[in-house]
């Protein structure tokens, strides 16, 4: 028979063996080269790195199945607690409105008396917003003396600029906490404050922002590096028409964004510090294979066993086992980490799973599939790195705290497109990382950059993000240079 059905036996045999072995060779090429381009075609955000934004709508169907009809009714349940928006306190409320009924709505007899527990309504209104300006007329008055004239100096705590602390931080807040552009600023500041704003003038704006915010993302970065643990992780951003990297270094605290232009390990090592008793969680990328104390992330991992199951090859049944055995392992954390489990108990479920786990990699590592083979082959060289999270407790299993910190910064560069410079850069970095950490300790972002913006003008220490045992461990914080 031919060993190719689309060539008949007969004309197969008149070709010679030289020529027979070389297209042997070159279909086998093809063949290998055809399975590669359809493993890339189904790569998504179940069995790759891919972003689920890049996923089509079959396979967020695949990921988030509908739940199947129940037979109740739409909305909350009986016994279900009800949530509703709490009331604004007395002391805060504008004006309070006493109505009553003036007849019964049975029989219409006119009513009288007080309600002592009255149902209370409230209804909140935003006015018009209207800024307050202020003008301070500087005289030049001319000496009598030597005619010098002198000009007056605006008071002390007074901005040179044309907007106050509060305004400053308003605009800076849009661009870092809500992605917006320059343009969208501009439009925002006119619609909603009725402020001619330049968009040269919103550029410098966030350069005055990134100085004045410098010390506070420096501290913030200085504390993550000399942190027991910390999550890390990069993505690409565009700098100046450049390719560049966004890295961000995160804590149960703090959070830190740094832009540079490569995604090497001397990058790695500037936001994490060389500490080799730090614990690391970060994915399997090169530029953290120094790290000692390192925790792959069990997330990418999963995604990793489902691209075995997904090729369909001689290493799936591998992976639905690693599959099966993280899903075990996932289970009993979830139950630790929910306070349902206590550590031992949970150590005592999850040391036969990593039995398990190494046993199975065994296996893929001399399985028929090449890229799964190799796959477990690393795995096995770096197996310790999987299991740190059972050595350390507190140690999460999975780097997601660090992908979940950059997803707000993703959105922001897709709709920007990145940053023009260096001075652009330096603003998107210290502007995320004051969102992130303000949100991460349930501060409010507005409060904090007022009160940046603030300290220059009055001479005082700027507020720190740094929680207050950190703080009270540091000691005195210097002051910090006016800038305008």
């Amino acid at each position: 028979m031919s060993p190719h059905p689309s060539i008949p036996e007969s004309l197969w045999d008149t070709v010679p063996p030289e020529a027979q072995a070389g297209i042997l060779a070159a279909i086998a090429s093809l063949e290998k080269r055809i399975a590669d381009l359809e493993a890339r075609l189904n790569q998504n955000s179940t069995n790759s790195s891919k972003p689920p934004s890049t996923d089509p709508p079959a396979v967020k169907v695949k990921r988030r199945p509908p739940a199947p009809p129940t037979g109740r009714r739409r909305g909350g349940q009986p016994g279900h607690k009800r949530h509703t928006r709490a009331l604004v306190p007395p002391g805060q409320i504008r004006e309070t409105f006493e109505v009553k009924p003036t007849h019964c709505g049975r029989c219409g007899t006119t009513l009288q008396g007080h309600d002592p527990d009255p149902a209370r309504h409230q209804v909140a209104e935003i006015p018009p917003v209207r800024p307050d300006v202020d003008e301070y007329r500087l005289h030049r008055l001319t000496c009598s003396c030597c005619g010098a004239a002198t000009r007056a100096e605006l008071p002390a705590g007074i901005p040179a600029g044309p907007f106050g602390p509060r305004l400053r931080a308003i605009l800076a807040m849009f661009a870092g906490s809500y992605r917006l552009a320059k343009r969208p600023i501009q439009q925002l500041a006119s619609d909603l404050f009725g402020l001619d704003v330049s968009l040269g003038m919103i550029s410098k704006l966030e350069r005055r922002a990134a100085e004045v915010l410098g010390p506070v993302v420096a501290e913030v970065a200085a504390a993550i590096k000399a942190a027991p643990s910390a999550h890390i992780d990069e993505t690409s951003w565009s700098e100046g028409n450049e390719k560049a990297w966004l890295w961000v270094g995160r804590t149960d605290d703090l959070t830190a964004f740094t832009i540079a232009d490569n995604r090497g390990a001397d990058v790695a090592r500037s936001i994490l510090g060389t500490d080799e008793a730090k614990v690391v969680i970060s994915d399997r990328f090169p530029s953290y294979d120094w790290i000692e104390r390192h925790q792959y992330c069990w997330s990418h991992l999963r995604r990793d066993f489902q691209a075995m199951i997904d090729r369909r090859d001689g290493g799936s049944a591998v992976g639905a086992d690693l599959l099966a055995a993280s899903n075990r392992l996932f289970h009993w954390w979830h139950k630790y980490r929910d306070g349902e489990m206590a550590w031992s108990t949970f150590l005592g479920y999850a040391r036969p799973i990593r039995w398990g786990v190494r046993q199975a990699l065994g296996r893929g590592a001399s399985c028929a599939s090449a890229k799964t083979a190799a796959t477990c082959r690393m795995l096995l060289e770096g197996e310790e790195h999987l299991w740190t999270f059972l050595r350390v407790q507190g140690i999460e299993p999975t780097n997601n705290a660090a992908e979940r910190a950059l997803r707000h910064a993703v959105l922001w560069r897709k709709s920007s497109g990145g940053t023009a410079s260096g001075r652009g850069s330096r603003f998107v970095e210290r502007a995320l990382t004051v969102a992130a950490t303000c949100r991460q300790q349930g501060r409010n972002v507005l409060e904090f950059l007022t009160g940046c913006f603030r300290a220059p003008m009055l001479g005082v220490h700027l507020p720190s993000l740094l929680p207050q045992a950190e703080r009270l461990l540091e000691g005195p914080r210097p002051s910090v240079a006016v800038v305008n």
